[in-house]
Parts: structure tokens; sequence; C-alpha cells
């Protein structure tokens, strides 16, 4: 079975926590490897943003392989500026299978921009189409609080547009499903749910101790932890309010703890900066926190373990989630999560036995579970055993059966 997998706006290789890379490139780089382990070959196209990367790739492994196609200026472009080179894209890529010789038997699309290339290789070859969207439009719309995070008209017909021609739609959860069907209109009959996975042989338990001195932590030190893109959809602001709060409260132990925070680049010039990321440094100083909250920047796969393991707690504070990988990966280490009730966070979480559930923007709520963790030790032990045998059913190798089962069924109808 030969996969055409399209990662359009974002290459699967990219290092997390910087523009436009997170839980999706994990996604479809994980996904490909163990596809690759059970006996199914892909080509993930992607679109170049540096002329002086080789086209092809094989990172991946098991002979599957990242292919960087030219379409517009090779560099990075803003998502509300890529559609205008999806027809370019899908081109190039016909003339790459053309040239190559290979057959494709399916084409599996990430995200919208995606899916629009997608139906254009779909027909050409006559083939079945998959498509995840990962993030719709219409809920970005819904919970997004500044114009920024509101999405434009034209995603929303574009999204229409792929789930019209798409054979099958892979949603991560129930929730998801729903959300397809009553705001998009979507059949129910034509949706299949698949969550993410998780390589377990990646992410796994480490000693803290062991985690600690690894990435340069001191022994005693409590960590609260947040991985993700910096967009103020992911609710940094209130995780920094509530640590203003545990350390006003926390006397008893002379507070030990801080707050690591993964993604985006916080060394740039202020000039510069991405507009959250100064945001939350200037509501950092305003809340006298100091060094205790550390701002990393982009951290790549080969030590989130460490970070994950380290941690006393992983907080996703989101107001959206698809999914919400990040938490997944945490347990998997076991570590314990505090979480917004949303997306893919409402079945991975559960309360009082994985990490618990705050209220949105209730920094309060999430400082009162914080100090819990950072000072029963015992319980937060307990959690985190319960998280990382919960995660090891989400494993990639459970995962991607399901996805097998779906390609062959698409393939034989």
């Amino acid at each position: 079975m030969n996969i055409a997998m399209l990662s359009y706006h974002t290459c699967p290789l990219a290092i997390l926590g910087g523009k436009d890379t997170g839980g999706m490139n994990v996604y479809v780089r994980e996904l490909t490897r163990f596809l690759g382990r059970v006996g199914v070959h892909v080509d993930v196209f992607t679109r170049s943003q540096d002329e002086h990367i080789p086209q092809v790739s094989h990172d991946l492994g098991y002979f599957n392989r990242v292919v960087h196609i030219p379409a517009g200026p090779e560099v990075y472009l803003a998502k509300e500026h890529l559609n205008s080179y999806t027809d370019i894209f899908a081109e190039r890529i016909l003339d790459f299978a053309e040239k190559k010789h290979i057959h494709y038997d399916l084409v599996h699309s990430h995200y919208w921009l995606s899916g629009i290339a997608g139906n254009i290789l779909k027909t050409a070859w006559g083939v079945p189409m998959v498509q995840m969207f990962h993030t719709l439009g219409l809920m970005k719309q819904r919970v997004g609080r500044t114009e920024e995070e509101r999405e434009g008209n034209y995603r929303i017909e574009g999204e229409r547009n792929v789930m019209n021609t798409s054979d099958r739609i892979i949603a991560a959860t129930e929730a998801e499903r729903s959300q397809l069907e009553m705001l998009y209109g979507v059949n129910h009959q034509k949706v299949s749910i698949i969550p993410p996975g998780v390589n377990i042989h990646h992410f796994y338990p480490i000693p803290k101790d062991e985690a600690k001195e690894a990435i340069g932590i001191e022994p005693g030190k409590r960590v609260a932890l947040f991985v993700g893109r910096i967009e103020p959809l992911k609710g940094v602001d209130t995780l920094i309010e509530a640590m203003a709060i545990v350390k006003r409260k926390c006397k008893s132990f002379s507070c030990p703890h801080y707050l690591v925070v993964i993604g985006g680049d916080p060394d740039e010039d202020r000039e510069q900066l991405n507009t959250e990321m100064l945001r939350l440094q200037n509501l950092c100083r305003d809340l006298g926190l100091g060094d205790m909250v550390v701002f990393l920047g982009k951290r790549s796969q080969l030590t989130l373990p460490y970070y994950y393991a380290a941690a006393e707690v992983v907080v996703m504070p989101s107001f959206y989630e698809s999914f919400g990988m990040v938490a997944l990966e945490a347990m998997a280490c076991g570590t314990p999560v505090i979480a917004s009730k949303v997306g893919g966070l409402a079945i991975l979480v559960q309360e009082g036995k994985t990490g618990y559930f705050i209220p949105s923007q209730d920094a309060e709520a999430l400082a009162d579970r914080l100090r819990l963790l950072f000072t029963n030790e015992d319980h937060r032990q307990e959690l985190g055993r319960n998280a990382a045998e919960f995660a090891r059913s989400f494993s990639w190798e459970n995962i991607v059966q399901q996805m097998v089962q779906v390609y062959q069924r698409m393939l034989q109808e």
C-alpha cells in the first residue's frame, strides 16, 4: 500500500514550539513512522520553506520519507497567504509521482489547506482521500478572544469544500465528530473516530531525580510545565496568574517552585517578539514573578521526555484543543495533568485519577490544584502511575492498526 500523506503548511520534521508547529507535526511524523513498521509505504509531501534543504528526506525510517515541494516563495508564510499556492503544490506532486513512476493508492491529508490540494490529487489519480482537520475554523471563531484568533470566511469555505470532497474524515474524539455534524452538516457515517497515539518507547516514566539532573533542574525544585504554541487560545496568562497566587500563599515551604514554558522564541528583540510572548513576559514582570517563570523557547522531541518527567505537573489551560497530545505525552511519562475540559483533554484527564480539570480562566482554582500537587508527593505519585498506565492504551501500535483498517475499507469500497 502506497500512501501520499499531505502536510502542506508545516513540515513534520520541524522543531516544536515554532510558528505553526505543534501537535499536528508530531502526529504526522509518528503516524508515518509506525505505518512503516507495519509495511505501509508513505511519502509525506510538505511545502518547501528553505531552498537549501534536500527535496527528499528519509528521516522517518522504514523507507518512508518527507518530500519538500516548492510552491510559492521558499520561506515561511503565514497560513492566510498559503491558499494561493495549493494548486501549484498539487501539480508538482503529480509531476514528482510521474517522474518517479510511483502509484499512490490513497491520499491522506492533514488540515484544510492540505485537503484543497488533496482533492486535486484524488481526482487526477482516481483514488480515495482520507482527511483529518486537527482544528476547525468555526470552533476557533467561537472561542477566539481577539480578532487575530478568529478565522476568516476563506478558511470556513475551504473546510466545507474539503468535507464535501473527501471520502472519509478522521476525528480525534466523539466531540470533534459532533462539531463536524452540528457546525458543518457532515454526515455521521462519513466520520471515523481514531485518537492520536503516543510513542511509549520514547515517552515513558524516567526517575524524577535523573530527569531533573539531565536538564539542569536543582533537586527539590518543584516544576509546573507548559508545552505548546505561544498564542492566546492556550491560556498561558491564566497559568502565570495562578503561579503568582501560589507564590503568595506558599510561605510554608518558601516556594521552591517555578514555571517552565516551552514554545515560541523568547530571545528575539522585543520589537520582533510574538505579540503574545511579549504580553506574557510583561505579565510576569507586573506580577513580580522574576525568575519564577522560565521561557525556554523551542525544544526537540528528543529532550521533551526529560522535561515531562522532571515536572511535578503539566498544565494545559487552553480554550480550545482538538485533542491535546502534550497531555498524552506527559501522562506517558508518568506526570499528572491539570487542564481545561476541552477537546481530547476531556477524555485524557480523569478527575482525581490522572490529573484535574479547572474552569477556563480561573487562576484561583488552578493555583489550588498546583499547590496540592506541589505539596502532596504521595498523591502526585499515585496520579502519575495512573496516568502512565492509562496512556499505554493510546500506543501508536494500537492506533496504527485502526488507521490501516480505515485505509483498507476505503480501497475496498
